[in-house]
Order: structure tokens, then C-alpha cells, then sequence
């Protein structure tokens, strides 16, 4: 099969002229292939239904010595003007920074650890590949939150993913509270793709960064998700991690309290899942938002 077969074939429309119904998702949760790992049933079991679950991985000291180095990465003169770091629109503080696996060795070996990435293949049951990281800042008063979105819808349309077989982790690096930011899911909407209306313009990557507003379900379908299926919180003190489905539906509000909120970004794609050319967007997203180096991530 080519990859004009694949982009032909496409299960998971989107970017659409007008208003679709929802299609139910007839991929695997917790992939086939890898039976062993360090996820207990019970983790497995709640991504499985809810497309999401947390564990305590770092400690307070480790979490302080992964913020303190993506604090330094933000402070860096040299990045400033750089694709890779994101300001916020209104107060021009760093808002991301992606590819900071390959910017951070610290970073690069601490996703290279087994508890992480043999995570990571048991749930996607697979070898993977980074297809992206990044460090989201939140600053107290002025960090602005992100839209209601699934992960997939995007990188699907703009990056040319075929299935939802990827996963994120997220890493507190700050403690998250429910009153500075902290990032609310659909508990069960992972079961459902929510095909979106409007074409995906050629400059979309960079303002989408900013605040996204191409690749975003209508009011009226969040609304129904959540009457069916209500919201949950990640919440929890610095270290704490959350690993989510791609097609998970999340949002997080602005933060208008004095206290910061930071996480590190992971996401795993399976090697049997590479991208290929984006389904509805005119050309491919900078290889910083969306990797197409497809070699297996190798342990430390």
C-alpha cells in the first residue's frame, strides 16, 4: 500500500466544510503486542475506559531539578526568535518550548528511562518515537489555557497520523492545583473522534501554537461530551504524572492566580503508526511540532 492508499483511505475525516456526525473509534485503547511492562491492571484498566491515567513518578527534588532546567532553556537569549519557543499572545512571556528532548539532555534521558518508555510501548503496544515534546509555562496572572481540542484531530489533519495510536505523558513540574490551570479531560470521550469544521489555512502551525482556533469542535459537540460523560481534573503536586489517550478531549482555563503552573510534555507515537502526509492541511508542520524521524526511542 502507498502512501496516497493511506491518505485515500481516511478513517477519521476532518477540517470539514460543514457539520458531521461523531464517528465511534474502532481502534485499540491499550494496544495488542507488548504483554509485559511496568502499568498495573488497574492503570490499564482506567486508560482503557476513561483514556487516561495518573502515578506519581518524580519527587519533589527531582521535579525542582527538571523545572529548574526548562527555566534556564526559557531564559536563553539564543531562542528567542527561534520556531521552537512560543510566546503568550497578549503578555509576550514564554508561553511552550517544543523539542526539548533534543534541547535538554537531561530530558533526553529521563523519557529514555523504563518506567517511562517501557510505559509507554505497553500501552501502544509497540516500539515508539517522540513524535513531539515540549515544556507548556503557565506564568501566575497572565498564562492563557488552551481550547477544548483532541491531540489526534490535529496532528491527524496537520501531520498526517493515521490512527490514534500514540500517547502523551505529562509531568508536573509545579504543583496543579483546580484553581491554576490544571488540565481537565472528558473522561471517555477518547471512544469518539469529533470530526471538525474549517479548512486548515497555510500559516495554521504557527497561530495554532498561540491559541488555537482551527481544529476545534463545536460548542454544541462539547457540550453533549460532557453531558454524557462529565469532566475530571489533573491535579497533584510536582512529579505527579498524567499519561493520556491522543484522541482524549481536554482544555485547561487561564491562570489568574499567583502560582505558576508547568508541565513537561511527551508524546509517544508507535513506530507502526508513522506519519504520512497531512490528511487535511496543505503541507507538513515543522519537524519540531511533528517529528518524521521514526527510529525506535532505545533505553538509557
Amino acid at each position: 500500500m502507498t502512501v496516497a492508499d493511506v491518505v485515500t483511505t481516511d478513517r477519521y475525516p476532518t477540517r470539514l466544510r460543514s457539520a458531521s456526525s461523531w464517528i465511534e473509534r474502532r481502534d485499540p485503547v491499550v494496544w495488542p503486542g507488548v504483554r509485559k511492562g511496568p502499568a498495573g491492571p488497574g492503570e490499564l484498566a482506567a486508560h482503557t475506559t476513561k483514556g487516561f491515567h495518573t502515578q506519581r513518578l518524580l519527587g519533589p527534588e527531582e521535579a525542582r531539578r527538571y523545572r529548574e532546567e526548562l527555566y534556564l532553556l526559557a531564559a536563553d537569549s539564543e531562542l528567542r526568535g527561534d520556531g521552537r519557543l512560543v510566546l503568550e499572545p497578549d503578555s509576550r512571556e514564554v508561553r511552550s518550548i517544543f523539542a526539548v528532548h533534543r534541547l535538554s539532555e537531561a530530558v533526553a534521558a529521563l523519557i529514555r528511562r523504563p518506567r517511562i518508555l517501557d510505559h509507554a510501548r505497553q500501552l501502544l503496544g509497540s516500539d515508539v518515537y517522540v513524535h513531539q515534546s515540549r515544556v507548556n509555562f503557565m506564568p501566575g496572572f497572565t498564562g492563557s489555557g488552551f481550547y477544548w481540542h483532541s491531540d489526534f484531530e490535529s496532528w491527524h489533519a496537520e501531520d498526517g497520523m493515521p490512527a490514534p495510536r500514540a500517547v502523551s505523558l505529562s509531568i508536573s513540574l509545579t504543583d496543579n492545583h483546580p484553581f491554576n490551570g490544571g488540565l481537565m479531560l472528558v473522561p471517555g470521550a477518547h471512544a469518539t473522534f469529533v470530526p471538525c469544521v474549517g479548512e486548515t489555512p497555510e500559516d495554521n502551525y504557527r497561530s495554532s501554537l498561540e491559541r488555537q482556533r482551527i481544529g476545534v469542535p463545536a460548542e454544541e459537540d462539547i457540550t453533549r461530551l460532557v453531558e454524557r460523560h462529565g469532566i475530571e481534573q489533573f491535579t497533584g503536586p510536582a512529579g505527579t504524572a498524567l499519561w493520556f489517550d491522543s484522541n482524549s478531549m481536554h482544555a485547561s482555563g487561564n491562570n489568574i492566580t499567583p502560582y505558576p503552573r508547568s508541565n513537561l510534555f511527551v508524546v509517544f507515537n508507535s513506530v507502526d503508526n508513522a506519519l504520512t502526509e497531512p490528511y487535511a492541511a496543505p503541507g507538513h508542520r515543522p519537524e519540531f511540532v511533528a517529528a518524521r524521524d521514526f527510529a525506535p526511542l532505545s533505553r538509557t
